[in-house]
């Protein structure tokens, strides 16, 4: 096939998708290109169905080349590994609005591999990765019914925008992707910065129709290098199959479904399953059987909700199930909270640590590492399984990062709170929904902790379910099987003045915008309820942090002290944190973080740095230690490292003889200093502080941590008994014979 390229303009910038050019072998391949940022996107299935399966084998493969930022990789053998948490996020984002569109009988495997071969970082690569999915599908064999394009959309001074920039979201109120056909929405992901239900919903709608000139493009590369697609299997749930297990099924079924219990309405399903199996396995094989009763069990909760408005549990179409809330469950951790929803529960634990604990990214991005952390935890047990347990999967990822981005517009500023924040949720029980379950916890937990959070924060989950005649009924917070049997799981978060995140994900091949503005709205309505909930068992944040928690302590140095301060190949501010076990992170602008949960620890490393930087100045009072005494006077250390002259004739207001009747290696005296000479040598005066006309006013007020909270801040014009540190080395301080 000889290339062919087509193109489009989106957002003032070209979009381009070409074919025929790489990967002549896969079953549909192209490259698109955005600004500067180019992927492939391949696509191949295998030849023979795979056996013994109930679901579509799709595997969304996203590999972030680092070259393609103009980066080598971290770590010893410099080479990518298993992919980032960025990459699993870009593949589900992929994932979820293409698998609606295959075949729900497909079980050839189908694998898209998309290869990140540049990246501009101002265009995300994420985007492409979607559209170029759909586009290497369309021209592929695989029976599809798209094409389906993706558009993000952002709020920037009160304007909608087209693909904005990463720079440009740096500012943006929201980041919202929307993926769509011709007819309907099929997917959408987004954080924002409480912004209201009215705009999102016109981002929706501007989003969608963005979409159709991207997705006529794609018709036009069909058209021209399509190939012919492949026979949809047929249904695999067969007439007679039903007909045989109605007699058997039906009241059994009935009754199992009132159950209200999860695990018992489970049982009972399971114990009629072996049932079925064993009546007509002579007739039928057991994964028809199967098949036709999890058809018969869709068929009748969904039809209870739309003939009957008749929910599984009882539950009116709008009822939230019952909530409990409780937070400070655990003793010694920094904060905790207990969120209970139904049978789903989760214990979300807040862990505060240095700003060196951040996490660093090795990615295509322009972040270089986030100070907040979210991760999410499904244990086995949690749904009564026993399963294998082992490192995060690509749904603790996604549901882990859907809690961060929701929480995250919240958080106090770094600037105003220099700590790292993890939240860990673990999931305790799960019925549905626990991403959102676990918002409403992690935003308990870091209220318990005490972290200044702008506003409280709760999630739910919308569901849909709709008939043949255009008979649609929408469900507020959906429970698993509603999940499982529905058509539609829209998340939603926020606080009271807006939305903070949103995912959605349809089984059809789409919802209208109509859909999502009432959804949307109905979800304010249960969102506010359950705030309401929460602010009962806590109203706003702790007004102290956890005593297990490290304070930070900010003072700020002169920039062209920071070697000073870090010395040859980490050396010094190595032996600082070793000798005070305080952490200590410096930024290039000066500004220095001190962090201990020993004020004292705290105190030391702030008087060893400031020894290390601040210059002595003429005027100036300090509060210093005799460190040896000589004929003619006593060497006086005011500041670590740093040492000054008293004078014999300096040491009291009256006639010295010998200045051992005066002060003693190891005294505590205050002193004025009188002058610096041309060779950097401190002359000291006690007689001048003894002298009450000749002090400074406020110079010897007693040095005190700010309490301000969060975290405590040391000015520069502290009194000057706090100010300490280490000179350079030993041999600057003065060393005079006697005066002549």
């Amino acid at each position: 096939m000889s290339p062919s390229s087509f193109e489009r303009e989106v957002g003032g910038r070209k979009l381009t998708i070409e074919t025929g050019k790489l990967a002549g072998q896969a079953a549909g391949a192209v490259t698109i290109r955005y600004g500067e940022t180019v992927a492939l996107v391949t696509v191949c299935t295998s030849t023979e169905p795979r056996e013994g399966i109930d679901f579509l084998p799709l595997t969304i493969d996203y590999e972030e080349r680092l070259y393609a930022a103009g980066k080598i990789p971290g770590g010893f053998f410099r080479r990518e590994g298993r992919p980032s948490q960025e990459a699993t996020l870009a593949s589900r984002l992929t994932d979820r609005p293409l698998r609606p569109l295959l075949p729900k009988g497909w079980r050839n495997d189908i694998q898209i591999i998309v290869t990140v071969l540049s990246a501009d970082q101002e265009n995300d690569p994420d985007l492409l990765s979607i559209i170029g999915g759909s586009a290497a599908l369309t021209i592929s064999p695989v029976p599809f019914a798209g094409p389906v394009s993706a558009i993000r959309i952002g709020y920037i001074d009160n304007e909608l925008v087209l693909n904005p920039t990463l720079l440009q979201l740096e500012t943006s109120l929201l980041d919202l992707v929307v993926a769509s056909t011709k007819e309907a929405v099929v997917m959408i992901e987004a954080g924002a910065e409480e912004v209201p239900e009215d705009i999102v919903l016109r981002a929706i709608e501007l989003g969608h129709k963005a979409n159709q000139d991207i997705i006529k493009l794609q018709e036009e590369l069909q058209q021209a290098c399509g190939r012919p697609k492949a026979e949809a299997p047929p249904s695999e749930v067969k007439p007679e199959v039903i007909s045989a297990i109605s007699p058997i099924a039906d009241d059994k079924l009935a009754r199992a479904l009132s159950q209200s219990d999860k695990s018992q309405r489970e049982q009972e399903l399971s114990n009629l399953k072996k049932e079925l199996i064993e009546a007509l396995c002579e007739s039928f094989p057991e994964e028809a059987i199967t098949a036709a009763l999890e058809a018969k069990i869709k068929a009748k909760v969904r039809g209870d909700i739309l003939q009957a408005g008749k929910r599984i549990d009882g539950r009116g179409l709008t009822d939230v199930r019952p909530i409990s809330c409780e937070v400070g469950v655990l003793p010694r951790t920094h904060g905790s909270a207990l969120f209970s929803r139904g049978q789903t529960q989760l214990l979300t634990i807040t862990t505060l640590g240095s700003v060196g604990k951040e996490q660093p990214l090795d990615g295509l991005g322009i972040e270089e590492s986030k100070r907040f952390i979210h991760h999410y935890n499904f244990p086995p047990f949690s749904s009564g399984e026993t399963k294998r347990v082992g490192s995060p999967g690509r749904r603790e990822i996604g549901h882990g990062a859907l809690v961060e981005r929701a929480i995250e517009p919240v958080l106090p500023e770094a600037k105003d709170f220099p700590y790292t924040i993890r939240l860990v949720s673990e999931v305790l029980s799960s019925s549905g929904s626990t991403s959102m379950a676990g918002v409403c916890a992690a935003s308990l937990s870091l209220m318990d902790a005490g972290i200044p959070t702008k506003a409280a924060v709760a999630g739910i989950a919308m569901g849909l379910v709709t008939g043949e005649d255009g008979k649609y009924v929408l469900l507020t917070d959906i429970q698993g099987i509603e999940d499982a049997y529905g058509d539609m799981d829209f998340k939603i978060a926020g606080t009271a003045k807006g939305i903070t995140g949103i995912q959605m994900d349809t089984k059809l091949k789409g919802i209208s915008t109509e859909i999502a503005g009432k959804a949307l709205h109905q979800a304010r309505e249960a969102r506010l309820s359950i705030l309401e909930i929460m602010q009962k068992t806590i109203g706003s944040s702790r007004p102290e942090l956890s005593q297990y928690a490290p304070r930070m302590y900010k003072i700020t140095i002169d920039p062209s002290k920071i070697g000073a301060v870090i010395g040859t190949g980490g050396k010094t501010i190595r032996s600082i944190i070793e000798e005070t076990k305080a952490s200590i992170d410096v930024d290039n602008d000066g500004t220095v973080i001190i962090g201990s949960a020993n004020e004292e620890a705290a105190r030391k490393a702030i008087q060893i740095i400031e020894g290390l930087t601040k210059e002595v100045e003429v005027g100036a009072i300090y509060t210093g230690k005799v460190s040896r005494l000589m004929n003619f006077g006593a060497m006086v250390e005011i500041l670590p490292g740093k040492e000054g002259l008293v004078h014999i004739s300096e040491l009291a207001d009256y006639h010295v003889p010998k200045v051992e009747d005066v002060v003693k290696v190891g005294d505590e005296v205050t002193v004025k200093v009188i002058g610096i000479d041309e060779l950097g040598r401190i002359n000291l005066s006690r007689k001048a502080v003894l002298d009450k006309s000749s002090q400074v006013p406020g110079a010897t007020a007693k040095d005190t941590f700010s309490k301000d909270y969060p975290f405590r801040t040391q000015r520069d014009n502290r009194p000057p008994h706090s100010k300490g540190g280490y000179n350079r080395g030993p041999n600057r301080g003065p060393s005079r014979g006697p005066r002549r």
